[in-house]
This record gives C-alpha cells, structure tokens and sequence, in this order.
C-alpha cells in the first residue's frame, strides 16, 4: 500500500505522540496504580511496604467537613472580643445534637481587636467568619495563640487490657497486630499501640554517639516511648485489625510492644474554625513580643481549620500539639512573619500528633513551613501545599517522627529528611518512613537510617544533595526529574483505593 505525504505526517505524528506518552508516563517500584483503581504494594524481605496514607484527617476521611448551622452572629465593635467568648462558653452548656454539635457563631465581616485570645475547650462548636473580610487581630505584647482551641487531660489506659504483642516482627504497613490474648478486646475499641525503645535500638542507630557541641543532648531509651492511638476494626482469633498501618516495625530487639484500651475523658472532638483572617500586631519585622500562633489544638480529635490566612505571626499559621489527632487543616495560608530568623520561630505549619492531614494550603517567608516535631506518631499527610520565600527546609525537624507522606508540595527551598546530628540539642534522625512524592523543590536530601525502617523520594523534581552528614545511608531514590509520576498523587490514590475497592 502506497501511503502519501499526508498520511505519511499524520502517522509519524501519531507515533510520536503514543512514544512521547509512553515515555513520560511511568510508576513507582514500590506502588502500582491498576488498571481498576486499586494499588499493589512492593514489599520487602521483612514485609515493609509504604504505609496507606489514606485515613488522615476529619474522620479519617470518611465524611465530608459538615456545614453546621449558625446559632448565634456576633458584629464588630467596642465588647466584641467579650462577646465572642461569652458566646462561646454559652454555646458550651448546651447540649450537641445527634451529631455531636453544639452550633456555629458567625463573625460578621469587619475587624475584631483581641487584647487576650479566644478559647474553646467543648465539643461541638464552630467558629465561622465571613471571609478575609472578618478580620481578628491579636494585639498586646504576650505571645499567645490568637485562638486556642483544647481539651484537657491525657489518656488513661484501662486497666486489665494490656497485651503483649505476641510476634518478634511486625511490619511497617501492617493493620494486623497478632496478641497474646484478644478476649478484653471487641471491634470500635480504642486502643493505644505502646512501643518502648531498648538500648539496643539507640546503640544500632548510633544516637549515643551524636558528636558533641555544648548543649548536645544523646538520646536515651527512655525518652523513646510511642504511643500509637488506633482504633479496632475486627478481631480473628487473636489477631487485631486495625484502622490505620503501623508506620513504625516493631522489632523485639529494638522495642517491646504492648496493646491496650485507653480513655481520654477530657479529649474534645467537632470542633472547626474557618473563613477568618488573622493577624498579629507587633513593633519590628523582628519583634516577638507578640502572638505565636493564629490556631493552635490539641487534645482535640476530629476537627477542622479550613480557609484561615495568618499574617505576622512569629510562629505558625496552625500549630497541632501532640495530642491532636483526625484534624483536617484546608486551605489555609501563612506569611509575613514577624520574629528573628533562627531556630523555635517561623514552622507555618506545624504538626506532633497523629492522623493529620494539611491539604492546599500556601506559606512565604516561613522557616520550617511544612513540619513536624519530636516524636510524631503517624501516619500524618502534607498533600498539594506550597511554600516561597523560604528560610529553612521542609520535612520532619528532629528526633523521629514516624510515618509522614509529603505530597506534590512545590518550594523554592529545600526538602530535607536526614541525620541532623548535633544541630539543636542534638536532633539526630528526623524521621523514617517518610516518603516525598511528586514534590518540587530547589534541592533534597533523603538518607534511611541505619535500622528500622527507610525514607523514600519518588518522583522529585530538584537537585540531589548529600546533607549535612553524607556518609549517612541513601533513601529510595526513584524518577528524580522524571515526569508522569503515576498515580499524580500517593494520598488520592490510596483515598480512591480505599473508598472505591473495599
């Protein structure tokens, strides 16, 4: 067949265009997206896998944030800042409705000077503006959040339902966790995952051996002591499901690991803040006798701060404490702080609690924008955040946080996950199990520790650095300035997986 210069064009276009999708169109080793939405996971000798990042946020993600109705509107003006919380601890003797809530209070749009800070400390209250255009300034000099929101207490472990987890390994991205004895337990239960270091983990993670500055701190076992909020999905035998993945192996050697129920009386729950513009007063651009925080929760599971924007803070948009647990922070944004730059100032985004997710939300001029703390028991998401201006980098900060999938976030600084050594107090390992996909960014460094467990950057679009310390272990290295990263997104993907292939 005799083919003209037409058909000719037509078909080489054609064949460029399939070669050039199939070119830039690839997966990652260690997760594959199905031609049916599901996901298959590569596992290594001991079972690890990346952990489903999925059930994070209000509810695990379950339900959509509610619009829960206005009760009581409250206008600027001489009093308000009164008025406001008058109406707060009103609302609070209320009792919820079936659903858990007590009602909103709407701030109508102008501006609300606040000398002391709002608090909530009762379920099922939402505090509503109308917009950028309801503005709350925090004024005086007392560093502050400017809304607090918190419970009180922390968990008590019910008595006579400790287990010993009754296997010598169990894998990171497992929600089986086989126990000695499953009779005190029945699905719905919570329950806390309690893992306790040994010496023998610090030894082998050679964080005993930091080298010293004045102030450097080694690790001690002790101080290693996590705990894991889960909730029982089903029981066989005496073997228990659970809700969200390990996101931390536990290795006999390394750690003993017990199950327990736990209470929290004091916790508070459905509590959101959105619509609201905030911002501090202060003297100088490095001025820090001012407010700290615009939101700040813990003690708190199942809640929210969508569309807040924060100017002139000298700490952080949202700061989550590490008893806060299930919040949804949406679209939010952070800039202009007001502090010195150096460390304890400018993480626009904070997080130390488990089960968090922060999606579309925006930072500039921050240090640690998109961060989490000491500690931090995951699995928690940063999913499509961007950050500018930045005077630090992105990732876990310092001494072990666990489980944490930073998502198509875009900066023009860095993103880092590595030994930090002796900066700090000695911060050491700032994380494992932490995985950056898609993301964008002048530079990273992604180093695995020594022991228990890797971290992983799939997808980056940036420059490859060695970090502080470059004789540390590599991470999993995959796709660096390698476009058509599929699924665009590990958290959707995983949310879809999820919902739509039980």
């Amino acid at each position: 067949m005799q083919m003209n210069g037409a058909s000719f064009s037509l078909l080489a276009v054609c064949f460029f265009a399939f070669s050039f999708k199939a070119v830039q169109n690839w997966q990652s080793s260690f997760v594959v997206l199905n031609n049916n939405g599901t996901l298959t996971y590569k596992a290594d000798e001991k079972g690890n896998t990346i952990p489903d990042f999925s059930r994070v946020g209000y509810r695990t993600g379950n339900v959509p944030i509610p619009e829960v109705p206005v009760v009581q509107t409250i206008s600027p003006g001489p009093g308000a800042e009164s008025a406001i919380q008058n109406a707060i601890d009103a609302l609070a003797k209320k009792a919820p409705d079936r659903n858990g809530f007590r009602g909103t209070i709407l701030l109508k749009k102008g501006s609300y000077h606040i000398q002391k800070n709002i608090k909530i400390n009762t379920s099922g209250i939402v505090l509503r503006g109308e917009g950028d255009e309801t503005l709350l300034v925090a004024e005086g000099t007392e560093r502050r959040a400017l809304i607090d929101v918190s419970g009180t207490g922390d968990p008590k472990e019910i008595d006579g339902t400790r287990t010993p987890v009754a296997t010598d390994y169990v894998p990171v991205g497992s929600t089986a966790i086989p126990v000695k004895s499953a009779g005190t337990f029945r699905p719905g239960d919570p329950v806390i995952i309690h893992w306790t270091a040994k010496d023998q983990w610090i030894e082998d993670l050679k964080m005993n051996q930091i080298v010293e500055r004045p102030g450097t701190k080694q690790w001690r076992a002790k101080e290693y002591d996590f705990k894991f909020q889960r909730t029982i999905t089903r029981i066989e035998g005496n073997t228990l499901f659970i809700d969200n993945p390990v996101v931390m192996a536990m290795e006999g050697r390394y750690n003993t690991a017990t199950v327990y129920k736990y209470s929290f009386e004091g916790r508070i729950s459905n509590v959101g803040i959105e619509n609201l513009s905030c911002a501090s007063s202060y003297t100088s651009d490095t001025a820090e006798n001012h407010s700290w925080d615009a939101v700040a929760l813990n003690r708190i599971e199942n809640g929210w701060v969508r569309n807040v924007s924060a100017r002139y803070f000298a700490y952080s948009c949202v700061n989550l404490g590490s008893l806060s647990r299930n919040i949804s922070v949406l679209n939010c944004s952070c800039s202009d702080h007001k502090s010195i730059i150096t460390g304890g100032r400018r993480y626009s985004f904070n997080n130390t609690g488990q089960m968090n997710l922060f999606m579309n939300c925006k930072a500039r001029d921050g240090r640690h924008d998109y961060v989490t703390g000491a500690r931090v028991c995951g699995p928690n998401v940063f999913y499509n955040c961007t950050a500018a201006n930045t005077h630090a980098d992105i990732g876990p900060h310092h001494r072990w946080a666990m489980g944490t999938l930073y998502d198509n976030i875009t900066t023009d600084g860095e993103i880092n996950i590595q030994d930090r050594g002796n900066w700090g107090s000695g911060h050491g390992w700032a994380g494992v199990n932490q995985v950056l996909w898609n993301c964008s960014a002048k530079s990273a460094t992604v180093q695995s520790p020594w022991v228990s467990g890797k971290n992983y950057c799939i997808g980056l679009n940036g420059k490859k650095t060695t970090g502080r310390l470059p004789e540390r272990p590599d991470g999993e290295w995959e796709g660096r300035n390698k476009k058509g990263l599929e699924p665009a997104s590990l958290y959707l993907a995983q949310l879809n997986a999820r919902k739509n292939h039980r």
